[in-house]
């Protein structure tokens, strides 16, 4: 499980990184612009908070404590898979635990 984590915590900084490469090279704002302008940008977009939407759904319904899962799951419209990728790496033991299946009899 180390293994796993340590390799979704490094893509995890390595989309932060290109974030911050990206932040330094181009607006935002002119980007976001050119990106909506374009049908396949849109559906990326979509897409993106889509799967937001999917994952809000999967901590809401793994975390005991709705407070915790409401610290992860507001944020992420604003911070994006980085966010996401905190949560994961941090639950990755506990979600392998659970979602290992049944052995048959």
């Amino acid at each position: 499980m180390t293994f796993i984590r340590l390799v979704l915590a490094a893509a995890g900084l390595a989309l932060l990184a290109s974030i911050i490469w990206a932040s330094q090279s181009a607006s935002i704002g002119a980007s976001f612009s050119e990106m909506i302008a374009d049908p396949w940008g849109v559906v990326a977009l979509i897409d993106l908070y889509v799967g937001f939407l999917f994952l809000a759904v999967i901590i809401w319904l793994f975390e005991r404590n709705k407070l915790i899962a409401l610290l992860f799951i507001a944020p992420m419209p604003l911070l994006g898979n980085v966010w996401a990728a905190v949560w994961i790496v941090w639950r990755a033991g506990a979600l392998a635990t659970r979602m290992r299946p049944a052995t048959p009899n």
